[in-house]
C-alpha cells in the first residue's frame, strides 16, 4: 500500500520523503523481497510501527512537513502512536468520507491508513480526499483547541 500511495502522490506533482521501511531514510537497513510471480513488496523482518509513526508526527509536529502519511496492517497502531505527539491530529481513514471530513472537521494532519484493511483504489481516494480537504474553521476551531488543551493537561 504504501509504494501504491507514494506512487500516486508522485503523479499527482506532491513532493514525498519515505521515512518507512525500505525509504532511503530508514535507519534500520531493513530488507525488502519483490516476489515478481505476485508483484508483491515486502519487508522480510519485522518492524516496530511506533518508531516510524514518531518520525513522521515529530516531523509534522515540527513543522518539517505540512503532512504525514502512514501505513501499517490495521493502522491503528500508527494513528495510537502518531497521537502520542503534541501538535499531531493523525485521522485513521478507512472511507473517502472520513478522509475528507478528519481535514474539514478536525484539521487532521496526519492521515493513517491500513493496507491490509482497504484496497489500493480505494487508498488512493482516501488519500486525495485527505489532501484536497481543508480546514473549515469556524464552530470546528473550538473544538480543535479544546483537543490541544487535553495535550496539555
Amino acid at each position: 500500500m504504501k509504494y501504491e500511495l507514494l506512487q500516486a502522490l508522485r503523479k499527482w506533482g506532491w513532493k514525498t520523503t519515505d521515512v518507512g521501511c525500505g525509504g532511503l531514510a530508514d535507519q534500520t537497513a531493513t530488507p525488502l523481497a519483490f516476489d515478481q510471480q505476485t508483484g508483491t513488496l515486502t519487508v522480510e523482518a519485522s518492524v516496530d510501527y511506533p518508531d516510524f509513526a514518531q518520525r513522521v508526527a515529530q516531523a509534522v509536529a515540527g513543522g518539517e512537513y505540512h503532512l504525514g502519511l502512514l501505513v501499517c496492517g490495521s493502522g491503528i497502531g500508527m494513528s495510537i502512536a502518531a497521537n502520542k505527539v503534541r501538535g499531531v491530529r493523525a485521522a485513521l481513514c478507512g472511507d473517502i468520507y472520513s478522509a475528507a471530513m478528519s481535514r474539514a472537521h478536525n484539521d487532521a494532519n496526519v492521515l493513517c491508513i491500513g493496507g491490509r484493511v482497504v484496497g489500493p483504489e480505494m487508498g488512493r481516494e482516501i488519500l486525495k480526499a485527505f489532501l484536497e480537504g481543508s480546514f473549515a474553521g469556524g464552530r470546528h476551531q473550538r473544538r480543535v483547541d479544546k483537543i490541544s488543551a487535553l495535550e496539555e493537561a
